[in-house]
């Protein structure tokens, strides 16, 4: 209980010895003011020195202890007063006991306030010196490099040029290149970490040398914005340059800065730096790689449009064989049959113009030209495809029947683009049933309107259908079921239909055969938008 009560008068702040040195002094210095102000016939304010005995005291007691000794003060004093002067009236006695307690409770607020004060004083030296540790393990483990450097004589030499009348710094450069080199020999280097070390080349070892002269790659525009940025008075550098490391590699960095407002403070100033080197190579690397891609896809969108190409003239050019063997045949009859002869003749003559077209549609995709859209009949082109495609159906023995809509249907479009849409899916369709009975082979081609965007053209054939592995990569460039084939079709005519707005979609008639349907826009897509 009395250690307890000890601790909470007393203050432990200095040695014991220390402490009951203050503490006697006080003692005595108090009975001889209690002796003199209460047995002596000395008229004065003697009970101010009390005001002393709480001064020392202020040393070692807490302020619990101080302001019981106050108050111990304070009525030895009125105590001294009331036995020297009884409860008489007595003025002048009256002023100095006033006197006397108004100095000793003075005393003792301001004691109080500056323990307040000290107190204070001691947690913000705690945290200062907290955040100071913090900081300097921070600086000195973080894997950033970091150093601390000493700007204060390059910030004077910089100022005494604005003294003397330079007002652009990079344009006194051009006619004193030598400034750059008198500023670095004014720079020091206070602290580095580890980092630093080895982004220079030393591992470890400290500081490399007092200036960052020799690792300043020759030529290097940043350090000159660096002592612009000071010049100019900014608060923040940050730049991209070149060091060169101890072992002559040359070094990307990104160097970051920034100033006090306190010129004062310049003699520390925390400058970082990331090396960027690998990151700069791995994005030159992932250029050249994209490079060498967008080569290679070029190549491969020679081979796809070779491909589909092939692919369109196809068909017209086996026409053309085929009317002009059918031509000579009609020439050999004795006599010729002139009128089979012309019609064969213009059978050619017309496949020729639509493989011209297909040469032409391709052309104007890869140049990037004019197509323009125009109203297309939809009856039309498919008794135009029927045309195209007579030989076919006689050679395979396939009927090709048409579901006419209850009006005309026209769509703005690029006639020969629909065209040889509707042409591949007749051309499959005739192929997919090669393996029917000849009198179930039949083409239906149904057109309706699906709304006022949207126009449908069903193409149905009477085959076996496609099956759930084909149906997962139909559209899929290169994939074919048939020996033959080049797998490009499907693809095409997809992405012809998408390019102006519309859909091809493919799928299984619940009656047996497969059945593709064109969604096209009543309106051009690229008119719509």
């Amino acid at each position: 209980m009395g250690s307890f009560i000890v601790s909470k008068l007393i203050n432990r702040r200095g040695t014991l010895s220390h402490e009951i040195t203050l503490g006697l002094i006080a003692l005595v210095l108090g009975a001889t003011v209690f002796y003199v102000d209460a047995f002596t016939e000395i008229e004065s304010a003697i009970a101010v020195l009390y005001v002393i005995v709480l001064l020392l005291s202020a040393e070692i007691l807490t302020r619990i202890g101080t302001t019981l000794l106050t108050v111990v003060c304070a009525a030895l004093t009125l105590f001294a007063y009331f036995f020297s002067h009884g409860l008489g009236e007595n003025v002048p006695a009256q002023l100095r006991l006033a006197v006397s307690l108004a100095a000793i409770t003075i005393t003792c607020a301001l004691i109080l306030r500056n323990e307040t004060a000290r107190a204070g004083l001691i947690e913000a030296n705690l945290h200062l010196r907290d955040s100071e540790t913090r900081y300097r393990y921070i600086f000195e483990h973080s894997r950033i490099a970091l150093w601390e450097r000493d700007y204060s004589a390059v910030r004077a030499f910089l100022m005494s040029l604005k003294a003397e009348g330079v007002s652009d710094l990079k344009d006194y450069y051009r006619t004193n290149p030598s400034v750059i080199a008198t500023c670095t020999g004014l720079i020091r280097t206070i602290a580095s970490n580890d980092a630093a070390m080895e982004l220079l080349g030393h591992v470890a070892g400290g500081l490399p040398s007092h200036t960052m002269r020799h690792y300043i790659a020759p030529d290097d525009d940043t350090f000159l914005d660096l002592m612009n940025a000071i010049f100019c008075g900014e608060r923040h550098f940050e730049g991209k340059g070149n060091l060169i490391a101890e072992n002559g590699e040359t070094r990307l960095v990104i160097m970051s800065m920034s100033f006090p407002e306190d010129p004062a403070a310049f003699n520390r100033v925390v400058v970082g730096m990331v090396d960027i080197t690998q990151r700069e190579m791995m994005q030159k690397a992932i250029r050249e790689a994209q490079d060498e891609l967008a080569r290679a896809s070029r190549a491969a969108t020679v081979g796809t449009l070779s491909a589909s190409l092939a692919h369109e003239l196809n068909q017209p050019l086996g026409a053309i064989v085929v009317n002009a063997q059918t031509l000579l045949r009609w020439l050999n009859r004795e006599p010729p049959d002139l009128a089979a002869v012309r019609r064969s003749a213009e059978r050619i003559i017309r496949d020729s113009q639509r493989a011209s077209e297909i040469i032409h549609n391709t052309r104007s995709m890869l140049t990037q030209g004019d197509r323009t859209p125009e109203q297309v009949d939809l009856e039309t082109l498919i008794e135009e495809t029927r045309a195209l495609m007579e030989h076919d159906f006689q050679r395979d023995m396939v009927d090709f029947d048409v579901n006419p809509p209850e009006q005309p249907i026209t769509v703005k479009a690029i006639r020969i683009e629909l065209q040889q849409v509707l042409i591949n899916l007749v051309t499959n369709a005739v192929q997919a049933m090669r393996e029917t009975a000849i009198d179930q082979r039949k083409i239906l081609i149904s057109l309706a309107r699906k709304d006022d965007i949207f126009v449908s053209l069903s193409v149905r054939d009477f085959g076996p259908g496609i099956s759930e592995e084909a149906m997962a990569k139909l559209f899929t460039p290169f994939f074919t079921t048939k020996p033959s084939g080049m797998g490009m079709g499907l693809s095409i005519c997809r992405s012809t239909l998408e390019a102006r707005g519309g859909q091809l979609i493919a799928g299984n008639h619940p009656e047996g055969g497969a059945i593709f349907e064109m969604i096209i826009p009543i309106e051009d897509d690229h008119d719509r938008h």
